[in-house]
């Protein structure tokens, strides 16, 4: 099986040490992925976020962690109970991984960390430093009482073999990722390439979910705001006329290939503000 990890590897065409470790990520989550549908966790969870973007739908960045929501709440969820399906399946494809739960109970959000050194001994890396074995680490975390009103879809992929995913769909994760952009106490570049990204896509957010997200956690929470096309504008205008351009380029220029890294010199506030305007045209345009 580590044959297969191995041809993976050599799709990415990696030229240096770093391009070489995202792509043994990329490649760990994608098998993580793969053992957790074995054990029968996407009958109670939805894959969610960056990650899930990148995989499903071709987003170009690189992204850590493997986010996922409950299907249903659920506060006696636990990591550990998924631990043993995790080791037996990454086994068998020669990956020999140390799993923690990092999970607080009074935290809706539940984290575990995968870390993993055995790929980059067993594969031939360009760039492998044997005297410096860093350990890869996938943090994975699941909201286990997300915001009502969520969509889900269904996704087959084919690495490292056939398997199947439940997925938020984008118009519920496009949602969450303006909860985030409108919320989050500090900046993270990721989140406005991402947004980026959906206004090119022009996906339609779904509102009833951020509204639901929003009188869950952040400034406008118990508030039960009326969401619609006004007041997102409103509030996103307001954002980005606070947010320090130059940072938030900084912060996700390491996880861009090359060919987008040009594209952060246009980032302003005008230039979002032109994004601003389509997210709006989208939302109008559905009512």
């Amino acid at each position: 099986m580590i044959d297969l990890l191995r041809k993976r590897l050599q799709t990415y065409s990696a030229s240096n040490a770093v391009q070489e470790e995202q792509a043994l990520k990329e490649i760990l989550q994608e098998v993580s992925l793969y053992a957790l549908w074995r054990g029968g966790f996407f009958e109670i969870a939805a894959f969610q976020g960056g990650t899930s973007l990148r995989i499903l739908h071709g987003l170009p960045r690189f992204s850590e962690d493997l986010d996922f929501i409950l299907l249903k709440p659920d506060p006696a969820f636990q990591w550990s109970h998924h631990f043993e399906s995790l080791t037996g399946v990454l086994a068998q494809f020669g990956v020999h991984c140390e799993l923690s739960d990092r999970s607080r109970m009074d935290n809706n959000v539940r984290q575990a960390m995968l870390k993993d050194n055995s790929i980059g001994r067993q594969l031939d890396l360009s760039f492998f430093d044997a005297s410096n074995p860093r350990k890869l680490k996938v943090k994975l975390e699941i909201d286990i009482h997300p915001p009502a009103g969520t969509g889900t879809s269904w996704h087959f992929l084919d690495f490292p073999v056939d398997f199947e995913v439940c997925a938020q769909d984008l118009p519920s994760n496009y949602a969450l990722k303006l909860h985030a952009l409108l919320c989050r106490p500090y900046l993270k570049g990721r989140d406005w390439f991402d947004f980026a990204w959906y206004c090119k896509q022009k996906t339609r957010p779904n509102l009833p979910h951020l509204a639901h997200a929003l009188n869950q956690a952040g400034p406008w929470k118990g508030r039960n705001m009326p969401v619609d096309a006004q007041w997102l504008a409103d509030a996103m205008y307001t954002k980005i006329g606070t947010i320090d351009w130059a940072l938030a380029a900084q912060d996700v220029a390491p996880f861009l290939p090359a060919a987008e890294q040009m594209s952060l010199t246009l980032w302003s506030e005008r230039f979002f503000a032109d994004k601003v305007g389509r997210l709006v045209q989208a939302v109008s345009d559905d009512v």
